[in-house]
């Protein structure tokens, strides 16, 4: 006896769990967990840096690209970006064309999928230490000294805890080790954990922050938008008085518009310092196109750090500052 399917007409008809396990031909089945994986649109990455992860506000996966500035969305966005198609008109068409064609052969019922939503580990307690010789020697490989890191609320951490709540207990994360620290504002409020010798969990956001806002004077002329504040501080140490810095949690997070006005005014000029790598130049070009800011593009290295820490400071000043009197039009 022939075994007969209705084909789907309907995108709504479509789980959306689906579109990203197909696509993205994903290894394990989407319940609710989030998923990390290298990125579809960046192969050649060395770390994973694409996210799916469940979105309860929606009540649907969405997806988030690190390694670009641009591509993040729904299914029907993903769908798009990866085939190049003009619209989500188009999108919405082949994703019900291709799960009609897979449907053929795949017997699955999404309906009777166990759907559970993961709570999340966050940050509740830590406990800040003194400086230790390893920490002076991994900062000052970057120019950054005891000065700076007071200035921009930087501390070492001891040992910080996470907690979540999944099935009416409390499950803990007792972090402990060296090379952390914390980022914090003036008022005490941890806002990001640094852990520079931990390839995965580099940083861990607590709280959104323009970092290096409460630092501002606003008595510079010149105002520079780094990638993170290790670069800042690396750019502070350079010696610059009239240049201040700011830098937004990630290249990836554009600064808003009302803020960036708020800059002009203040400012004479800005322009963005981002990292050398295809992500960074993306993000400069986003501030170019959308706010009208210049970029500086230094290529010595993967960003101005890691340059200080591999010619030293003052042959990076000779080669940023006639970089920078161009970028900022500084007579």
């Amino acid at each position: 006896m022939l075994r007969t399917k209705s084909l789907i007409s309907k995108l709504t008809e479509i789980p959306r769990e689906w579109v990203f396990e197909y696509y993205l031909k994903l290894d394990e089945k989407l319940t609710g967990q989030d998923v990390k994986i290298a990125s579809i649109f960046n192969p050649g990455e060395k770390n994973p840096s694409m996210f799916i992860y469940y979105a309860s506000s929606a009540g649907s996966y969405k997806f988030k690209d690190f390694s670009s500035q641009d591509k993040s969305g729904d299914a029907i966005r993903l769908v798009e970006l990866i085939f190049n198609l003009k619209d989500r008109g188009e999108a919405a068409h082949k994703i019900i064309e291709d799960y009609n064609q897979w449907s053929l052969n795949n017997q699955e019922d999404y309906n009777l999928r166990e759907f559970k939503v993961r709570t999340r580990y966050q940050v509740k307690e830590f406990t800040t230490r003194g400086w230790n010789t390893l920490d002076k020697n991994y900062w000052m490989s970057y120019g950054i000294g005891s000065k700076l890191l007071k200035f921009y609320d930087v501390s070492a951490l001891d040992s910080y805890k996470m907690i979540k709540e999944e099935d009416g207990e409390t499950k803990e994360l007792n972090i402990k080790g060296s090379f952390i620290y914390g980022y914090f504002r003036t008022d005490g409020t941890l806002y990001k954990i640094y852990q520079p010798k931990v390839k995965d969990s580099k940083f861990i956001k607590i709280k959104e922050y323009i970092q290096g806002t409460e630092q501002l004077t606003y008595q510079a002329e010149y105002l520079v938008i780094c990638s993170s504040l290790k670069d800042m501080m690396s750019l502070r140490a350079l010696g610059y008085n009239n240049v201040e810095c700011v830098a937004p949690d990630s290249e990836n997070t554009l600064i808003g518009e009302q803020v960036i006005e708020a800059y002009k005014h203040k400012y004479k000029n800005i322009c963005t310092l981002f990292d050398n790598d295809e992500a960074g130049i993306k993000a400069m070009n986003k501030y170019k196109e959308k706010y009208n800011i210049p970029f500086l593009h230094l290529e010595i290295e993967k960003d101005l750090s890691d340059a200080v820490k591999k010619i030293g400071i003052e042959e990076v000043k000779s080669i940023i500052t006639p970089m920078l009197r161009e970028t900022l039009n500084i007579k």
